[in-house]
C-alpha cells in the first residue's frame, strides 16, 4: 500500500471522557442507581470499554461517591470541580489532568449506557481527516412525531457532513398541509433530509480548549445547545450518520426500561 496522503492521519489515539454528575434534577442520583447490579455510570464505562477505537476509558465525578462507586468496578475516576457550567466543561478539566498522548477526546453522558461501540469506532475514525477538529453523530428519526418533540434535536448537514445548523424546531420545515407546501418541485423528502442529533462529541484537544474557554453564544442561549458555540464561532463540525439513536436515561421511566432491557438480557 501506499503512504496516506496529506490529508489523511494514522490511526487516530482517543479517550473516552464520561462526565458523571452526582446530582441531576428529574433523577435524583442518577449516576449511581444500581437496580441492575452495577451503578449506571458503570454500565456506561463497561460499554465504552468494548470499543476498540478506545485506548482509555475514564469517569469525570464531582463526589467522592461516584469515585469510589466507578474504582470498585475497575473504572478510572478523575475528580472534578462540581461548579461546572456543563459537561464539556467536565470533560475538559479531565482530560486535561490525564495529559497529553491523546489525539481525540470523545464526551458520552453517564447516562448513555447503550451506545453501539461501533457506531464510537466510526466517530473517532473521522478524524483520521485532518481537517475534522469535531465531530458528532446523527441518526434516522424513528417517526414524525418523534421529530416534533423538543428534546430531540435536529441537525441539517451539508454536502461534507458538516452541521449547518442545529435546532429544538423541525428543520428544514416541514409542511403538514401539502397545499400549503414553500418546497419547490422535486425537492428531497423530508425525512431523507432531516436527522436526529445524538448528543456525543469528539473534539481533538486544542478544539476543545478553544470551545470551553469562548463565551456562549446568542444562538446556544436561545437554543439551550451548547454544540451551536462551535459553528457560531465559524468552526465546523462533521456528523457521522448511524443506523439508530440509542435510548438514553433522563427520567425514572427510562431507568425502569432500562432495568427491563438488563434483566431480559437485551442489554450486555
Amino acid at each position: 500500500m501506499g503512504a496516506p496522503s496529506s490529508s489523511q492521519h494514522p490511526r487516530p489515539r482517543a479517550v473516552a471522557v464520561v462526565p458523571a454528575r452526582l446530582a441531576s434534577q428529574r433523577l435524583p442520583r442518577k449516576m449511581l442507581l444500581a437496580e441492575t447490579g452495577l451503578p449506571l455510570c458503570v454500565h456506561t464505562a463497561r460499554n465504552l470499554a468494548r470499543c476498540a477505537a478506545l485506548e482509555r476509558v475514564v469517569l469525570a465525578v464531582d463526589h467522592a461517591e461516584v469515585a469510589e462507586a466507578a474504582r470498585a468496578h475497575g473504572i478510572e475516576a478523575v475528580m472534578t470541580r462540581v461548579e461546572h457550567d456543563s459537561g464539556t466543561d467536565r470533560v475538559h478539566e479531565a482530560a486535561s489532568a490525564l495529559g497529553g498522548g491523546f489525539d481525540v477526546v470523545v464526551n458520552v453522558q453517564g447516562d448513555e449506557p447503550e451506545l453501539d461501540p461501533k457506531d464510537l469506532e466510526r466517530l473517532v475514525a473521522a478524524f483520521a481527516s485532518a481537517e475534522v477538529e469535531a465531530a458528532t453523530l446523527c441518526a434516522p428519526f424513528a417517526n414524525v412525531d418523534e421529530a416534533a418533540q423538543p428534546q430531540a434535536v435536529k441537525v441539517v448537514r451539508d454536502a461534507r457532513g458538516d452541521a449547518l445548523y442545529f435546532s429544538r424546531a423541525t428543520i428544514p420545515h416541514r409542511s403538514t398541509d401539502p397545499t400549503r407546501s414553500y418546497a419547490r418541485t422535486g425537492a428531497a423528502a423530508w425525512d431523507t433530509v432531516a436527522r436526529r442529533h445524538v448528543g456525543v462529541y469528539a473534539f481533538r484537544p486544542a478544539a476543545l480548549a478553544q470551545f470551553v474557554s469562548s463565551p456562549q453564544g446568542a444562538l446556544e442561549k436561545l437554543e439551550n445547545l451548547e454544540q451551536l458555540r462551535w459553528l457560531e464561532l465559524g468552526r465546523r463540525m462533521r456528523v457521522i450518520e448511524v443506523a439508530r439513536a440509542p435510548l438514553g436515561i433522563d427520567t425514572r421511566s427510562d431507568y425502569d426500561a432500562f432495568v427491563g432491557r438488563v434483566r431480559n438480557g437485551a442489554v450486555r
